[in-house]
């Protein structure tokens, strides 16, 4: 194939924003591990500029970052489309809701012969996204989803066929997570000696539950006044979750450590980590978690059923249950020997079958089938 005087193919990808974040995260991994010999990437995000986007160009990846506020994503419609006619990609790849319907309607004005969708999460905030998924289906290759309860819901909300979905499952550095030096317990707020750590990472956000780590801490507290919850990541809610802390008197047990760099120093710290999200695709920071040898209690979303069995590898709690979830946290913090079980049978699983290489290589089997009419 190297040989084909028409190669390297330049292929697109498209993002909302490179934010720190799953999605962004998982797009830098899979763009620096295409085979720059069959694959020509240029990146276009929709919002700013940020150090995701440097971390790209040092790889010698161009991006360009439109600088879309929210509000007015739409506005940028036409510099889209002029960049997509300057790259002249023979594959446009999507991520992001945003970006994804944006993607389409540009890549169809700037007629570019096939688009791949990425559907990384079970979007439950609105019929409307839905419907607008379904619209604009025309205009997509295939679409990619994270795992098979993606696939499925997607299938049962936007009656997308089943035959255009392919699922691809998101991969995780594991050397990164397993090889991260813990942090010093004296850094750590209201940490003190024999204490037990409780961690969560993601944004929050409505849809990672974030309230209920609230309840349980409140519940536990009494019960287990040694353990002491870390909440990284900001968002939304976080003026919410200051207040609540407060009202609860939870200052000396739930800490906010706000965005953080050094999530894998953080997960080698802590004894167990607690998800309790509302909707998923295939959380990255549970397969980190695994990779990190850490203890998951997580609710049963999308993408968690692919990568934990229950009682083996993790404890899996139904959605929304806090009472449950509550319990699941008692009973790892009263049996170390239990923890270190289930850390393990989950680490042998994600170092056997969730690299970002095999990710990658995946990514590429579509864009060639595509690209060689195939697919």
């Amino acid at each position: 194939m190297t040989s084909d005087p028409g190669l390297p193919i330049p292929i697109l990808f498209c993002i909302t924003e490179l934010d720190p974040g799953g999605a962004e995260y998982a797009l830098v991994q899979l763009v620096t591990r295409l085979d720059r010999e069959k694959w020509k990437p240029s990146v276009i995000a929709l919002g700013k500029d940020t150090e995701l986007a440097e971390q790209l160009r040092s790889a010698d990846v161009p991006v360009t970052c439109l600088n879309a506020t929210s509000s007015r994503q739409f506005s940028i419609y036409p510099k889209l489309v002029k960049q997509m006619r300057k790259i002249n990609p023979a594959i446009v790849q999507t991520f992001l809701f945003h970006a994804n319907i944006l993607g389409r309607m540009a890549a169809r004005s700037a007629r570019i012969p096939h688009v791949v969708s990425g559907i990384r999460v079970a979007e439950r905030r609105g019929k409307w996204y839905h419907r607008v998924e379904r619209w604009t289906d025309r205009w997509v290759s295939k679409h990619v989803c994270v795992s098979r309860a993606v696939r499925d819901f997607t299938v049962e909300m936007t009656r997308i066929p089943a035959e255009k979905m392919v699922i691809i499952p998101n991969g995780v550095d594991v050397s990164r997570f397993a090889n991260a030096s813990p942090i010093p317990s004296s850094s750590l707020p209201g940490y003190e000696k024999g204490d037990l750590i409780a961690l969560f990472v993601g944004r929050l956000d409505q849809q990672k539950g974030v309230f209920d780590l609230l309840e349980i801490a409140a519940q536990l507290q009494n019960r287990f006044p040694h353990l002491k919850w870390l909440l990284a990541g900001d968002g939304p809610l976080e003026a919410e979750m200051k207040t609540r802390i407060d009202r609860m008197k939870l200052q000396q047990r739930v800490h906010l450590l706000g965005r953080r760099n050094d999530v894998a120093e953080l997960m080698q710290t802590a004894d167990l980590f607690v998800f309790p999200s509302r909707w998923e695709g295939m959380p990255n920071v549970i397969l980190e978690a695994m990779a990190a040898r850490l203890p998951v209690v997580s609710c049963q979303v999308e993408g968690v059923d692919e990568l934990l069995c229950n009682q083996q590898s993790g404890l899996v709690i139904p959605n929304g249950d806090v009472a449950e979830m509550t319990e699941a946290v008692a009973t790892l913090v009263e049996q170390p020997q239990r923890r270190s079980e289930l850390a393990e049978k989950a680490f042998q699983k994600v170092s056997g079958h969730f690299s970002w290489d095999q990710t990658a290589s995946q990514y590429q089997q579509l864009y060639q089938s595509l690209f060689d009419g195939d697919a």
